[in-house]
């Protein structure tokens, strides 16, 4: 008989999407528990793969429960756009912008990207110059208009782009960000044109100073506008089909949610999309078990991300480079770098071993899968022939692997090396462990931090098994392994506001005469917010609103951002925010110019409502002994115990608070499994994460 509707699981479901896996992880409201599934991905549709992973996941918290579901919230976190931008398969897009600027998005800075670098090229430009057309019309610094519009070149050009077939066109004029009355009447004149395109307008996508930042932005979200547009489109009547009706809510790069049709016109947001979700996770994670200062670490099938974490907080930036191409949105200060459990290993010009970044995804995936891939060995290849991955089989016997033929392939590459099969295995481990500690070190040494002092959070399908010999290439003390890692940018969905920030560059002094001009800005961008909250439907009381300042001194080329205090602006308001500026110009640069003329350049407020999350409980010590946790044993390929080794298997399950497991071992679980070395020690805290140190 069906249960009735008060009988049914209200879940909330995250879903992220990744390269080879798609991850979910559902979280019971009324009890708190929560159920994970994994499948592999389907790149050629991603919303295919999320329907067959919440269909088979629903299926099995049905069955484990007896009871029927109900979907109350689906949260996701997707690499479309960020795939889309790196692989260059974005839509054809137009750009209209004012008489004597279409070459902004060529000529970039002065600056080199590799300063000694004699061979570097820049990327190549989104649109290409010939779609690139001009319209006089020229608004200067103050918003007062020069030269008005001219219509009907912007009807003509409109008119050009439509018939050589664009359907996705950004408009950018000149100080825009100012006055933006030219782009709304050339958006209102290109969308009767080309009837059905997508139109991208720089003031509604980064509404700030900096003409060459401000067109690329622009420029990505029109690149990607309909590629997320029809993703998103496509993956509603997926969910639909299978009774998922609630609305999608997407991650964005600032680590925040938003709606599908918020991320539908403005898909830039959206390029971080899971790792920022696996950072935010992180996060509550951290909160909980009381780890303040973290590295994330972030292995999956195709890349690994890393971030830093200080005092709870995660770094923040307001532009962002990815792929070449700069992003004016807030983002998460987060690293990627091509060394996935795909990453390809191969023999370069010169003899050398490589790993990465080209990855061979789910499709065709690593040898092992045995989904067409016949000759290109990958690190999910090497760990299945060392036997720290389960040779048999993956997912609690799902995914079947075939040991015999990664061991084939790896052989010949062995052969071009001159080396064996482990130590073939071993070596392509040792170059991926080598370019993930580079970027670590990236958002670490290179910034100012020791990693020494701070604390690896590993997740990530394959960030647990490589996580201890990364720990001890960096001389980090201690690693956290969250219960579960290899769904741990899901399961951040559920534990992620929503989120939305805006912005609008003033150049003003830093005085009492800027008061007035402070307080309209910010009542604009405010305006802006509470509209925000109406559509997203959030409560009063769960909202929450912060101001914020870009501010420099004059001459400066960089900016600082500054919290800015709530309330009316007056004379004391702007010492305070003087006083605010000099600590952090402090901080940065390590000295304060008293003298000097304080300069505003941006005006920024973001904006937070609060959702109902994941919760996570202490658990109590466990009445068992951890041998009993052991499910048998496999001989396992560990150098830092002198070769193969009799390794001891433990059942994550069945290790509770308090149990700990001396290395070498391996813990296996569906969604990963955690290597702890020789030497090293894993214990389960109150919160079932495993905490892996060196034994003294």
């Amino acid at each position: 008989m069906l249960s009735t509707i008060e009988d049914r699981l209200r879940l909330r479901v995250g879903v992220d999407s990744g390269g080879t896996f798609t991850d979910i992880c559902m979280f019971d409201e009324a009890k708190g528990d929560i159920f994970v599934w994994k499948v592999s991905s389907t790149p050629q549709d991603p919303s295919l793969g999320i329907a067959n992973a919440v269909e088979q996941g629903l299926h099995e918290v049905s069955r484990l429960s007896g009871r029927e579901t109900e979907v109350h919230y689906f949260g996701h976190g997707t690499t479309v756009a960020t795939n889309a931008l790196i692989v260059g398969r974005g839509a054809e897009t137009g750009l209209i912008t004012t008489l004597g600027f279409r070459d902004v998005l060529e000529l970039r800075r002065q600056k080199r990207d590799a300063l000694y670098d004699l061979q570097t090229e820049k990327p190549k430009p989104i649109v290409s110059r010939d779609r690139r057309l001009e319209v006089p019309e020229r608004m200067l610094f103050d918003g007062t208009a020069l030269t008005q519009l001219d219509e009907d070149a912007v009807r003509a050009a409109a008119r050009k782009l439509g018939g050589e077939g664009i359907r996705s066109i950004a408009v950018c004029f000149l100080f825009s960000y100012v006055n933006p009355e030219h782009e709304l009447r050339a958006r209102r004149i290109v969308e009767e044109e080309v009837p059905g395109a997508y139109v991208s307008v720089s003031h509604e996508v980064a509404r700030e100073f900096r003409e060459y930042e401000r067109f690329s932005t622009t420029v990505v979200n029109a690149y990607l506008g309909p590629i997320i547009k029809n993703y998103l489109q496509r993956l509603k009547p997926r969910l639909d089909e299978i009774g998922v009706n609630s609305p999608v809510h997407l991650t964005q790069s600032n680590g925040g949610i938003i709606s599908s049709e918020s991320a539908q016109r403005f898909p830039a947001r959206t390029v971080l999309s899971g790792p920022a979700a696996g950072v935010m996770g992180t996060l509550a994670i951290a909160e909980s078990a009381g780890f303040p200062n973290l590295i994330t670490f972030d292995m999956g099938g195709t890349s690994t991300d890393v971030s830093l974490i200080k005092h709870c907080a995660p770094i923040m930036s307001n532009q962002a480079v990815v792929h070449g191409h700069p992003l004016k949105l807030p983002m998460l200060d987060i690293h990627t770098v091509g060394a996935g459990g795909g990453s390809i290993a191969y023999v370069d010009a010169g003899g050398l071993l490589k790993v990465g970044p080209r990855s061979a995804a789910a499709d065709p995936g690593p040898i092992c899968f045995e989904r067409g891939n016949n000759d290109e060995p990958t690190v999910t290849d090497a760990n299945v022939v060392l036997q720290v991955l389960n040779p048999v089989a993956l997912l609690n016997g799902r995914l079947p692997v075939n040991q015999a033929k990664a061991k084939e392939s790896i052989a010949k590459l062995g052969e071009r090396l001159g080396l064996g099969v482990m130590e073939t295995a071993q070596g392509i481990i040792s170059v991926v462990i080598a370019n993930m500690a580079k970027a670590i070190r990236v958002v670490s040494v290179e910034r100012g931090h020791d990693p020494r002092d701070y604390v690896m959070f590993g997740f990530g399908g394959a960030g647990p098994i490589h996580a201890s010999r990364l720990a001890r290439a960096l001389d980090m003390p201690k690693i956290v392994i969250p219960k579960f890692p290899g769904i741990m940018c899901a399961l951040g969905l559920l534990l992620t506001d929503l989120r939305t920030s805006t912005s609008l560059s003033r150049l003003l002094p830093l005085d009492v005469a800027s008061c007035a001009s402070l307080q309209q800005g910010f009542d604009e961008l405010e305006q802006q917010i509470s509209q925000w909250f109406e559509e997203e439907e959030i409560e009063e009381e769960r909202r929450v609103v912060a101001r914020s300042l870009d501010m420099r001194y004059g001459g400066q080329g960089f900016e600082l951002t500054v919290p800015c205090p709530g309330g009316k602006f007056d004379r004391q308001a702007i010492e305070q925010l003087r006083k605010l500026f000099e600590d952090a110009h402090q901080l940065a640069y390590g000295y304060v110019a008293s003298n000097e003329a304080v300069q505003v350049t941006t005006l920024r407020v973001s904006a937070v409502g609060r959702v109902k999350k994941a919760e996570f409980r202490q658990q109590p010590d466990a009445v068992t002994q951890a041998a009993d946790a052991i499910v048998g044993t496999r001989e396992v390929w560990i150098p830092e115990a002198g070769g193969v080794t009799d390794c001891p298997l433990y059942d994550r399950e069945k290790l509770g608070p308090g149990h700990t497991v001396d290395g070498p071992a391996i813990i296996n679980q569906m969604d990963s499994t955690t290597l702890v070395l020789p030497g090293q020690t894993a214990r389960v805290d109150s919160f079932l994460n495993l905490i892996i140190e060196e034994r003294a």
